[in-house]
């Protein structure tokens, strides 16, 4: 329990890391490739459309499942809260207060992630239709 206890909020931030690593990432990728769209180099609407929703999935994987990666941390939080508690027999106000306002940073965290990446990903749906209107347009 020792162990969980002091890197659980390691451990989440360097997976919420990660997941913000890999938005920004494939944000920049993403905007870069849309920038340099030629419409000539497809032959159908439907190979357009599969190349500009490329990585788009893992954004959405990213948006829908950052508020649990913080969720995790902040009930693993609370659990270590209580089992402290438990443990040491008695119950000081401070100590719980402090405990719990850490286990819920892991839910703020997990939503800085979230909210930004929610809105990148429907941006870039917004273009990927805007781009498939144009290419129907000229073709």
């Amino acid at each position: 329990m020792e162990i969980l206890k002091e890197n659980i909020d390691y451990i989440i931030i360097a997976i919420l890391g990660f997941m913000s690593f890999l938005v920004v990432w494939f944000t920049i990728e993403r905007a870069i490739f849309y920038s340099n769209i030629k419409f000539e180099n497809y032959k159908s609407k439907d190979e357009l459309e599969e190349k500009l929703t490329n990585n788009l999935t893992l954004l959405y994987i990213i948006y829908s499942n950052a508020p649990y990666i913080g969720l995790l941390g902040t009930v693993a939080g609370i659990m270590i809260t209580f089992y402290d508690m438990g443990m040491s027999g008695g119950i000081d106000t401070k100590s719980i207060m402090v405990g719990l306002s850490l286990a819920l940073k892991a839910t703020a965290l997990g939503l800085i992630v979230a909210i930004p990446t929610l809105m990148i990903y429907n941006g870039f749906m917004r273009k990927v239709d805007v781009i498939l209107n144009k290419y129907k347009a000229i073709k």
